[in-house]
């Protein structure tokens, strides 16, 4: 049920209910402090969400441009219910953010698209290391949320 006053769903809500569910997660080492931080929080986020421990399955790649392919690996598996994407792209001082960031948010969306597979997307894009610092708990527990929502939502219509 959505709480109003919280602004989210109530985490009593069948739609975040992750007991039944595995859920398959991507992390780019790159800006490996903040992506450990995301990795951390969605981790908890999922177990608190009902998702047993042995059906988060975490793997690591170098950076945002190679999440995809894990993630595209992950999905042609057939074991996941839902994808998380974690990764951390900080901007410099040249065109190379955009380009990064563009890259990776395409390829996350075209695995979900390509595969009908949830895959929450916590690449998180910022201008400097504080930005990121500030939101690395949020956006880990969130994707964790979207994760599970949507794998219950796609598990309904399917």
């Amino acid at each position: 049920m959505f709480d109003a006053d919280k602004g989210k769903l109530d985490s009593g809500d069948c739609r975040l209910n992750g007991g039944k569910l595995t859920i398959g997660l991507v992390q780019a080492r790159f800006n490996e402090a903040i992506t450990n931080a995301l990795a951390a929080a969605c981790k908890i986020e999922l177990r608190a969400l009902g998702v047993p421990e042995e059906n988060i399955h975490h793997v690591q790649v170098p950076g945002a441009l190679e999440v995809p392919v894990a993630l595209q690996a992950l999905a042609e598996s057939a074991k996941y219910d839902a994808l998380i994407a974690l990764g951390c792209i900080i901007r410099g001082e040249t065109y190379h953010f955009e380009l990064v960031a563009n890259e990776s948010g395409a390829g996350v969306s075209r695995i979900a698209l390509d595969y009908q597979l949830p895959v929450a997307n916590a690449i998180i894009t910022t201008d400097n290391l504080e930005q990121a610092i500030a939101r690395q708990s949020d956006k880990g527990r969130d994707a964790a949320r979207v994760a599970v929502e949507m794998a219950n939502l796609l598990e309904d219509i399917g």
